[in-house]
């Protein structure tokens, strides 16, 4: 790439090669657009190194772990051992490693220049890299985000972020999760399958927060059956070492004592050190403000991600990335909003929603009407011998024939549904549309299709 001259600059130079950086990167090339890639780490950013898939990694093992221990139930002799972590982080790496390389195919083929480094932006159009210059008609902000913690906690060996947590050696015996949202559900989940003694503290009054407060309910009992404590509604006071101890200490008085400390507090956005202020970029709260189209107030400067306010998730990367490749190319595609992404939590059970919860849904449409299917109820969910329920929500009073704004779902592999639960919230379907459809037996996804039978008014394994 050269360094001078904006008759040599590439159409677009993106900052991060995180989710939403490669993937716009990935799609400009196949636009024929010429691309420059900044990344100071690896191709594939957090989601792939220290995110999503090393998590689901874990939660595969811990699922392992857990149809070995109970085998019985089902009449297998199986027994659960122990937990080798040398081999669960050898077969996390594994699966990393072996996406790692493709995406490295990927870039190769598409003939993307790639250059390793921390980027600076320098103004509209102009990226530094160390000594040299990159020019490009657009620019891409996708630098990501990062683990945050809290103020007077120092992160050791004992007290870590989910970083840290991704490679430990030891399964601890005893562990405190500061933080009762996605990643601190999902790490309690997999500790627990493993064998640890797991508290939650969250100080909001409800785990997952963020979800439907079904979701909380329904994830609540299901932890306090897995003998997962949680401590809602109450905060931090100090965190204290000594030796190999953890002692944790809450507002309300109680301490508790650990082997390992996992601040799970949320993500911050990586806006910072890249001269995004100094270049005059508008921010608010360390976040990238952008209109719909995902540009920023300086000309020709796009950001996305991340780094943007909103849902901190990979696929949402993925989808503002191809967006201002299509956008930069021309095909006017059409704006993103954050209702419609899907949303998956990993923990057992599983959470996975999309649309407005029902108080969202009342504040934006007035009157709503909800439904809940037992999966009790499902031929597959008894097999999987998994408890959990679908909420739906409906625009309009009971009886109205309004769209289903709002889907949230909790037990066993619902994450696999929320693809179509997308669909019925994108395209604004009716109940009796999504009734009229065929769902094969026996599936789960016959639990997505019986809730929308009764909330159509003809229930087929339910009563209505």
């Amino acid at each position: 790439m050269s360094e001078t001259g904006s008759a040599s600059a590439a159409d677009l130079v993106i900052l991060g090669g995180g989710s939403g950086g490669y993937a716009c990167a990935l799609r400009a090339a196949e636009l024929g657009l010429s691309v420059v890639l900044v990344e100071k780490d690896k191709i594939g950013g957090t989601c792939l190194h220290r995110g999503c898939i090393p998590t689901k990694a874990l939660l595969h093992a811990a699922e392992v772990a857990d149809n070995a221990r109970d085998g019985a139930k089902l009449g297998v002799r199986s027994t659960f051992d122990g937990v080798d972590m040398a081999g669960v982080n050898s077969y996390k790496d594994g699966v990393v490693g072996r996406l790692h390389k493709g995406l490295q195919g990927l870039v190769a083929a598409r003939g993307i220049t790639v250059v390793d480094g921390a980027g600076t932006l320098e103004g509209p159009g102009v990226v530094r890299v160390g000594d040299r210059l990159l020019h490009g008609r657009h620019v891409v902000l996708a630098t990501g985000s990062y683990a945050r913690s809290l103020p007077g906690l120092e992160l050791d060996d004992r007290i870590v972020t989910s970083d840290a947590a991704l490679t430990l050696d030891r399964v601890p015996e005893r562990v405190v999760v500061l933080g009762g949202g996605v990643i601190g559900v999902e790490f309690a989940s997999v500790w627990r399958s493993f064998g640890a003694e797991v508290t939650i503290v969250e100080a909001l009054p409800r785990l997952v927060p963020a979800e439907d407060e079904f979701c909380s309910t329904q994830l609540g009992r299901a932890f306090r059956r897995r003998k997962i404590t949680a401590r809602t509604g109450v905060r931090l006071s100090k965190a204290t070492r000594s030796g190999d101890v953890v002692t944790v200490a809450l507002e309300n008085g109680e301490e508790i004592d650990a082997d390992l400390l996992l601040v799970a507090v949320g993500r911050g956005p990586n806006t910072t050190g890249h001269g995004f202020a100094e270049a005059g970029i508008a921010m608010s709260d360390g976040f990238v403000t952008v209109d719909e189209r995902l540009r920023t107030n300086l000309d020709g400067v796009y950001a996305v991600g991340d780094v943007t306010p909103g849902l901190q998730l990979a696929h949402r990367g993925f989808a503002h990335g191809i967006f201002v490749a299509e956008d930069v190319a021309g095909l006017a595609p059409t704006p993103l909003s954050d209702d419609g992404v899907p949303r998956v939590t990993y923990c057992d059970p599983e959470i996975a929603s999309v649309g407005l919860t029902e108080d969202a849904a009342r504040e934006r449409h007035g009157e709503v009407h909800t439904l809940t299917y037992d999966l009790a109820g499902n031929g597959r969910s008894q097999i999987l011998q998994t408890s959990g329920a679908i909420k739906l929500v409906q625009a309009g009073p009971a009886g109205a024939d309004g769209p289903v704004v709002g889907v949230h779902m909790v037990g066993s592999r619902v994450g696999e549904l929320v693809g179509e639960a997308q669909l019925i919230y994108n395209w604004e379907a009716l109940p009796a549309d999504v009734a009229a459809l065929i769902h094969a037996h026996p599936t789960q996804s016959e639990a997505l299709g019986e809730a929308h039978l009764a909330l159509a008014g003809k229930p087929l394994h339910t009563h209505g």
